[in-house]
């Protein structure tokens, strides 16, 4: 094992040590406010996309697990956010459209959850 010679070089290691230990502790840091972020996102989108829900349980009719599977399906095949699709539709009712992409791909996944229903 090879032994320190000289105080400097003990001084050296130390120093080395205590970056890792700052470079591991800023990664965490980095990574638990990114973390923070994403939940404070969902916690303000979290009451439109039950909205949301809501309403697609109503109008389509079904379920709540099958109504998150309709909302993720349009939002994955339009390429738009989970809760821009869930604002979009709420915000039909104070009488705003849906954008046409968004109302192209509801038309597709309802004929498909009908489609369903009827095997």
């Amino acid at each position: 094992m090879h032994q320190l010679t000289t105080p400097r070089e003990g001084q050296a290691l130390l120093k080395a040590v205590a970056s890792v230990r700052d470079a591991a502790l800023l990664a965490e840091v980095v990574e638990l406010r990114a973390k923070n972020k994403q939940l404070e996102q969902a916690l303000v989108s979290r009451p439109v996309i039950d909205q949301a829900r809501g309403m697609v349980m109503v109008l389509a009719p079904c379920s709540s697990e099958r109504a998150w599977d309709l909302l993720v399906e349009v939002s994955q095949h339009c390429n738009v956010k989970l809760r821009d699709v869930a604002a979009a539709l709420v915000a039909t009712t104070k009488g705003q459209e849906l954008p046409e992409a968004i109302r192209r791909e509801w038309r597709r996944a309802l004929r498909r959850l009908h489609t369903l229903e009827r095997r």
